[in-house]
């Protein structure tokens, strides 16, 4: 059984330890195969909050789990605000049991929805098939005419 999708109760350090290795932008870019421009604007949002050094950006370990989340929560197919809101519930009121009240809740929907997108597939998928089935008939037919 694998850790809950989003669950930062005990991925993400509360504090940042000053002997802790950082990271840079370029570093970060590369160990999770994003741009740049990704990792400003999620910090634009709020979803990150390196450490300046002037105009360079410091990422601690922090940071780098909250990416990973971020990234995990992206590839499920959560927003980016609901993304943040599910975060920032582990610093703020309600806590860890609010916390996951509501990131149940958003997984449910998001099950709902693509069960939804599922069903539409499948249908589509007949619908090609039938297609498909009386094109090559029609075929047949001017063949053997």
């Amino acid at each position: 059984m694998g850790a809950p999708v989003l669950d930062v109760r005990t991925t993400v350090p509360d504090q940042i330890d000053e002997t802790d290795p950082t990271w840079t932008i370029a570093q970060m870019a590369d160990d999770f195969d994003v741009t740049h421009r990704a990792l400003r604007h999620y910090e634009h949002l709020g979803l990150l909050s390196p450490e300046r050094d002037g105009q360079r950006r410091l990422y601690h370990r922090r940071e780098r789990t909250r990416l990973a989340l971020v990234l995990r929560g992206r590839r499920l197919g959560f927003p980016l605000e609901e993304i943040s809101t599910i975060l920032g519930m582990y610093d703020d009121q309600p806590g860890e049991a609010g916390q996951l009240r509501y990131l149940l809740g958003q997984i449910d929907d998001r099950r709902v929805d693509l069960e939804g997108r599922r069903r539409d597939i499948e249908d589509s998928l007949r619908e090609l098939e039938e297609l498909e089935r009386r094109c090559q008939e029609d075929l047949r037919g001017l063949a053997a005419g």
